[in-house]
């Protein structure tokens, strides 16, 4: 007979075991009540972290965390649900136009996003940036959103119903140096995306220096976990790894990101945010079943008509201005040459020291404050030429950040440079 007991359970896996369904059941709803302690919780993760867990066990951890809470239905919407997630980079703004843009297409986005912590920014503190935008948007409303042609996208914050077995662990593992665990990773996103009650999903697993994954065979091992358990759950779901080497776009930071998005849902924006764009709307219409090309709907004007109707039907004027920092700093270049590299995490941490982020969840952050990049690798630079812009209200918070950009770039005296790929690879279920 198998133990059900918070003890028995945690020794199995200490000791390289395989816990049975109905373990992982008992442990996951103990812990959801509170009859089994945070402390025992957070040894359960580490012996996860340390022995790992199988496909079967992960599939099993992903069902009960969806089980302890509600799962969202959007059958009858008279269009496809598709969703896209992204494991977190610097300079990430893309679901702010692949939102809109594949609405536009024809199919309806119920996106599900979460706020920044440390390096990396939060698509929800973006956002937020947009005066009067709300992220909390009810279960009723969000439906009537998504059945609205004129919208047909919904980027909010996962209410408190949705799987609250993972928001408690993941504060858990946050502080107990479990976070790491591919397991863990791959049934917290996955519990919350298949709970959401999308049809399909693409994931952008980020890879690189600004990453939580720096390399490509660890971020290889979570996109094929998370494939997995989409695929068990029958949800129609694709792998994306992508390059995070370098910053996204030319702006980390919320409000600058925010009117850089703008910039490319009206036909400009730097290259690589356009790429990513599109290259991961081309996988959400193909996963929703829709024959349409999204550049042509970019290109058309449609995706900008259903960013102003999305940012409206939450509150947000899309007309008006974004905040502005009060101070800016300007870092030049100290040589001529080419330039090669551009940290990614050196950016990112100097737009968190900024106020562009936090680092603990709950802290303020400010709407106004990042890093404008104005060079990519590649760019051909001059000595004193401009490398960033620094904006914050806190000026104060300059030394730090350029502390971290101290080392942040690399100009060869070379004119021979090749770009790297942005996708790296890609993996379906």
């Amino acid at each position: 007979m198998t133990a059900l007991d918070a003890v028995s359970i945690i020794r199995c896996k200490r000791d390289g075991g395989e816990l049975a369904d109905e373990q992982i059941d008992w442990v996951i709803d103990g812990f959801t009540r509170g009859v089994v302690a945070d402390e025992q919780m957070s040894a359960l993760a580490m012996a996860i972290l340390l022995r790992g867990m199988t496909r079967r066990e992960t599939g099993r951890w992903t069902a009960a965390m969806i089980a302890s809470g509600q799962r969202m239905d959007f059958t009858g919407l008279g269009r496809p649900t598709v969703d896209k997630h992204s494991t977190g980079g610097v300079g990430d703004k893309i679901t702010l136009p692949l939102a809109p843009l594949v609405a536009a297409c024809g199919a309806a986005v119920p996106q599900l996003s979460g706020r920044g912590l440390g390096h990396t920014g939060g698509t929800l503190d973006k956002l937020e940036a947009i005066p009067g935008w709300r992220a909390d948007v009810p279960a009723g409303r969000m439906r009537e959103i998504l059945a609205d042609p004129a919208i047909g996208a919904v980027v909010c914050a996962a209410g408190a119903e949705l799987a609250p077995a993972d928001k408690r662990l993941y504060a858990l593992r946050d502080v107990t140096g479990t976070v790491e665990s591919i397991p863990l990773i791959a049934s917290s996103i996955m519990s919350k995306k298949i709970a959401e009650g999308t049809a399909a999903l693409v994931l952008d697993v980020k890879v690189g220096s600004g990453a939580f994954m720096k390399s490509i065979a660890d971020a290889r091992d979570l996109a094929a976990a998370m494939v997995e358990l989409g695929a068990d759950a029958g949800v129609s779901t694709v792998a994306l790894l992508t390059a995070m080497d370098t910053p996204l776009g030319r702006t980390a930071g919320n409000a600058l990101e925010v009117a850089e998005s703008v910039e490319v849902l009206a036909g400009g924006g730097p290259a690589d945010v356009v790429e990513l764009t599109l290259t991961l709307a081309r996988e959400m219409v193909a996963r929703a079943g829709l024959h349409v090309d999204p550049a042509d709907v970019l290109a058309d004007g449609r995706a900008m008509d259903h960013w102003r109707a999305m940012i409206a039907a939450q509150g947000g004027d899309p007309e008006a201005p974004l905040p502005v920092a009060r101070h800016t700093e300007t870092v030049t270049a100290t040589a001529a040459g080419t330039l090669t590299r551009v940290d990614a995490m050196d950016v990112g941490i100097a737009a968190w020291r900024l106020g562009a982020g936090r680092a603990r969840q709950g802290e303020a952050v400010q709407a106004g404050a990042g890093v404008v990049l104005h060079a990519k690798p590649g760019d051909t630079v001059t000595a004193g030429q401009p490398l960033f812009t620094l904006h914050t209200d806190t000026p104060d918070a300059f030394p730090a950040a350029l502390a971290a950009l101290a080392d942040a770039v690399s100009i060869e005296p070379t004119s021979e440079y090749k770009p790297g790929a942005l996708v790296l690879d890609r993996l379906v279920g």
